[in-house]
């Protein structure tokens, strides 16, 4: 109710103003304002800018390929094998005839479901391992800490490939073996967060007032590991896109006849000196969505980390 309110009064003077007022009268205007302040500055950075737009537009890709591709991404048609990118078909075809912008358009769908699932899988265990270590120390500070330094001391896609190799392939373990690998970062920041605010006096404030060591972790200190752990989240994308597409490289990941990039650049190996445009265009859609990731956290990172920022 309030909330209705403050916008109904808010439309007279101006929505702006009542977004910068100096003075909040909810915590809803509070938060809004915040928002749009960082909105401010995050669109004063032309890169971010272009990596928001490079994340935006995969996503609207995954969402209408239906409509966007113009031919099956799986209908083989060996009449049409390796064609050269013309009219009809803009970025040509590969070995079994099958029209590379089609699969390329279809592959954003697997590229946004891995980067997704993992993304909601690996943070909130990071989350939850990183606060309970700093919250409580000691012996269990160690023991978290020091599995979290085992997944940390192999390589991502040397770990991922370990486990891929234990599971099977498929993109169902792929998505596995990349969210089990990737959660020990998130793990760190989150402790070092927790260990930073855990004798705050507003947490000391809430355990005199009889409020449980999980209340106190899940309402008071995971919010105030947010903002750090969606920074790193998207600058990790672009490395999860590249080890889901090195296991599909190596056969690891999405299987035949899925159209996804990993998997398609390692099908066009073979046809690189003379019919380039079978790993390339895979390549370079690779290449663009990571470095849209890229450029998106560290946009996010000087709106949301000011230790990051200038």
């Amino acid at each position: 109710m309030t909330t209705q309110t403050d916008i109904s009064k808010s439309a007279k003077p101006g929505l702006k103003q009542w977004l910068v007022a100096d003075a909040p009268q909810s915590r809803f205007q509070a938060k809004c304002g915040r928002a749009w302040l960082g909105w401010i500055k995050f669109s004063e950075n032309k890169l971010a800018m272009i990596g928001l737009s490079v994340v935006i537009g995969l996503i609207l890709v995954t969402i209408f390929a239906p409509l966007l591709a113009p031919y099956d991404p799986l209908a083989a048609n060996l009449a049409n094998r390796i064609q050269p990118p013309g009219a009809e078909h803009w970025f040509g075809t590969d070995q079994l005839g099958r029209d590379i912008l089609s699969r390329v358009i279809y592959g954003a769908q697997y590229t946004l479901l891995i980067v997704g699932l993992v993304a909601i899988t690996a943070a909130p265990v990071g989350l939850l391992v990183g606060t309970t270590a700093g919250f409580f120390g000691g012996w269990v500070d160690a023991v978290l800490m020091r599995i979290t330094d085992v997944f940390l001391a192999f390589p991502k896609l040397i770990l991922a490939l370990a486990f891929v190799s234990a599971l099977g392939p498929g993109i169902e373990n792929a998505i596995l073996a990349i969210a089990v690998t990737a959660w020990p970062p998130y793990a760190r920041i989150a402790r070092a967060e927790t260990i930073t605010v855990r004798k705050s006096d507003f947490i000391e404030a809430a355990r005199l007032q009889g409020t449980s060591n999980f209340a106190l972790i899940i309402g008071h200190i995971t919010p105030m590991c947010m903002s750090s752990l969606v920074v790193r989240v998207t600058l990790d994308m672009a490395g999860m896109i590249l080890i889901a597409a090195g296991l599909g490289f190596l056969g690891l990941g999405a299987q035949p006849p899925m159209p996804e990039w990993g998997a398609m650049v390692s099908d066009g190996r073979q046809f690189l000196l003379e019919q380039w445009w079978v790993a390339t265009v895979p390549g370079i859609a690779i290449l663009i969505v990571s470095l849209g990731f890229n450029l998106l956290g560290d946009g996010l990172r000087d709106v949301l980390d000011p230790r990051g920022g200038d």
